[in-house]
């Protein structure tokens, strides 16, 4: 083999848009939380080299095949990253993935318990390698507990964290639609990550950062935790709405629709009673005094509501809440939001490139000023395996004995370089 080159040119790295241009990121990932922590880091403009198995790559292809062949999950969290195959369990794939470590800033993995130590990956192990390398391993129930070893879902975590016991309906317990712990542990991911690249501008050295699926769930449970922490009670779910807050929940309107409003507070509560229900008398009503007997009384207030929601139109509601200052929604589908008037004025859809053509994306929520939205291609699997080596300094020969050793996969028709 040729000399180590660095993983393509650093100063046409840099020149890509977005504030993380310049960085590169190498990513052992599947499923969700990793491919999200490490696709917000490519919308910000870092360079995301994502390691797949020769034989299939990321399970997440094969989820479903709803955008015109590929899978949703996978459309949605793999923009803007370049997708290699390597076969880790041959000594020589295993060595171009160091050779890309090299000269990698930051390296993600969410493998099976003990993968990456038995790959020798572990972070203890590349931190003596490579100490300005920042790793980020995502783990089911981090490290030193009587969980550590099990393997994690974005459900299981949900469910081992109490998630589920609080959303749905007492007796009827739910996950909650999104796969909140997969998406928050990788968001989480890439704080530790940036909060550890800008350390290493004043060290010089690098740091692992590990963050878990349960952990994370624990987080967002805290005050439901907190509050069973002080009360020795569980909270009840109580469907669309709050445990904590009333009136805080859902209504059917005059005309079909669902119209949720809610409140927040004393001054919330006597805005709705008088100005939105015009009933002064709820408003001085005892029993509704403050948030825990609103609370307690929940049902009546809900009653009483539903009543006059009935009694109007979707529109009529939301104005009149908005002159009252009141907050409200309307209760969408998914389908409401995909043509959602909002997203449409404010830009919200855009198209990338794909193995299949131009497919639909939302934009990531980080509006950074001075910086337009990093929006890369969707990659195929293998696609850039044969630029990314040769950017190591492989030839033609080298990739070619890579093949037949099986430490890479097949050449990618029509790859780029």
């Amino acid at each position: 083999m040729k000399d180590r080159l660095p993983i393509g040119d650093r100063e046409e790295q840099a020149a890509r848009p977005g504030p993380l241009a310049g960085i590169t990121v190498v990513s052992l990932e599947q499923a969700v939380s990793a491919p999200l922590c490490t696709r917000t880091l490519a919308d910000l403009g870092a360079r995301v080299i994502k390691i797949e198995n020769p034989a299939g790559g990321d399970f997440a292809r094969e989820y479903d095949d709803v955008v015109r062949g590929m899978a949703a999950h996978f459309v949605w969290l793999n923009r803007g990253k370049e997708s290699v195959t390597l076969n880790l369990k041959t000594p020589e794939g295993l060595d171009v993935l160091h050779r890309l470590l090299a000269d990698a800033d930051a390296f993600v993995t969410n493998l099976a318990p003990g993968a990456t130590a038995r790959l020798g990956l572990d972070a203890e192990t590349l931190e003596l390698t490579y100490p300005r390398l920042v790793t980020c391993e995502i783990s089911g129930y981090g490290s030193g507990g009587p969980l550590s070893d099990k393997r994690a879902y974005d459900l299981l975590a949900q469910a081992e964290s109490g998630a589920c016991s609080i959303t749905g309906l007492p007796g009827k317990p739910a996950k909650p639609g999104p796969p909140v712990a997969d998406a928050c542990t990788g968001l989480y991911g890439v704080i530790s990550i940036l909060a550890t690249l800008q350390a290493r501008g004043r060290t010089g050295h690098g740091g692992k950062t590990a963050v878990s699926l349960f952990d994370t769930m624990t987080e967002l449970m805290g005050y439901a935790l907190t509050w069973s922490a002080y009360t020795g009670e569980d909270q009840e779910p109580v469907g669309m709405g709050s445990p904590s807050v009333a009136p805080y929940s859902s209504y059917a309107t005059s005309d079909g629709q669902v119209v949720v409003l809610g409140t927040t507070n004393d001054r919330e509560w006597q805005r709705l009673a008088t100005e939105l229900l015009g009933r002064a008398d709820l408003a001085t009503d005892k029993r509704y005094r403050d948030g825990p007997r609103r609370v307690v009384h929940r049902a009546e207030l809900d009653e009483v509501i539903g009543e006059w929601c009935a009694r109007h139109t979707l529109a009529h509601i939301r104005k009149a809440a908005d002159d009252a200052g009141i907050g409200n929604a309307r209760y969408n589908t998914t389908t409401d939001v995909v043509a959602h008037p909002h997203l449409a004025a404010r830009g919200r859809w855009r198209e990338v490139s794909s193995p299949v053509g131009p497919v639909r994306t939302l934009l990531a929520p980080p509006v950074l000023d001075g910086y337009d939205p990093v929006l890369g291609p969707i990659p195929a699997l293998g696609e850039h395996t044969d630029t990314v080596l040769r950017g190591l300094g492989l030839a033609e020969e080298d990739l070619a004995r890579l093949r037949a050793a099986g430490a890479i996969g097949p050449a990618f028709a029509g790859a780029a370089d």
